[in-house]
């Protein structure tokens, strides 16, 4: 038997597109049933079967969601369990009654997942924003290992805004990493298509050591382990990063060098406020653990 539920889109569930409009109103589905529903023709919009997951919604459309088999097979796996705030000290880089930005540590996960039972960094948020009197809208990633600037609206309009900001490239986006290896050219642009997608990144050499080079990079698109796949596929993956890098060369770096993640740190973010139009610029100075690795570099 079929089912079928109909959602009204109102000002708190205006996220654009229908893609994100049905991730944050199908909390218990998994993101492959979700683009499967709308795959397979499962989703209409004002009695209208939308298939493209960035079909724009706006607010009093009417969603409708059919389906039929069993439910369990869309949901999330029960051991994902939903975010409960927490409170966790943050190092604020920039805060007002639109923005907050931190410098996030490395080794904590954003979201609550399969496998991720530990507080994570929006339950962090969730439970300063309880605190404050806001509700946080995440805008963007960072990796687990990763560490920096992180920039989180306090209302879903801002939220709006900056996203269309990063989607546009209004906002300048800058990582330091260590990369095995020496490039051979100081400055490069790095262009590719993957899966029919462009991924676009500027990297220049900042400093080179024996047999690793630290790498300012200026990020133009944004897609998941970008830096980490892109300094892979010209031969100089970053150091400590086992997916796409060479486990041999960490094992020995972490040896002697006390390396414990990936060396990648997003250093610099710059834009335009999306409220009042002021240019914003933070900057994340190396953590600890990446100042003692370079430290170590330098005195071997």
């Amino acid at each position: 038997m079929p089912q079928r539920t109909v959602y009204i889109v109102d000002e708190n569930s205006n996220y654009n597109r229908i893609d994100k409009f049905l991730r944050h109103t199908l909390k218990d589905f998994k993101l492959s049933s979700i683009y499967k529903l709308l795959r397979t023709g499962c989703v209409r919009v004002n009695g209208k079967k939308i298939k493209n997951p960035a079909h724009k919604i706006e607010i009093g459309d009417r969603v409708t969601v059919e389906y039929s088999g069993k439910i369990e097979y869309l949901l999330r796996l029960k051991e994902s369990r939903k975010p409960v705030p927490y409170n966790i000290p943050f190092n604020i880089l920039y805060e007002d009654d639109d923005l907050l930005i931190i410098d996030k540590p490395p080794g904590i996960s954003m979201h609550p997942g399969k496998g991720i039972q530990i507080i994570t960094l929006m339950e962090g948020l969730m439970g300063y924003g309880e605190r404050k009197g806001f509700k946080p809208f995440l805008v963007h990633r960072l990796d687990k290992h990763t560490s920096g600037v992180l920039i989180v609206a306090k209302k879903l309009d801002n939220a709006r805004k900056l996203t269309t900001l990063f989607r546009e490239r209004k906002i300048d986006k800058y990582y330091l990493t260590l990369v095995k290896g020496k490039p051979s050219k100081r400055k490069e642009h790095l262009k590719q298509q993957v899966n029919g997608v462009n991924e676009e990144l500027y990297y220049e050499v900042h400093k080179t050591f024996g047999d690793s080079s630290l790498l300012m990079v200026k990020l133009m698109t944004g897609k998941k382990h970008q830096i980490r796949r892109q300094c892979a596929s010209i031969g100089h993956p970053v150091v400590g990063d086992d997916v796409y890098g060479d486990r041999n060369f960490n094992r020995k770096f972490k040896k002697d060098h006390g390396l414990r993640r990936y060396f990648l740190h997003c250093h610099k973010m710059s834009f335009k406020h999306p409220k009042t139009g002021e240019l914003i610029q933070v900057v994340s100075e190396l953590p600890d653990d990446l100042k003692r690795v370079l430290r170590s570099l330098e005195s071997s």
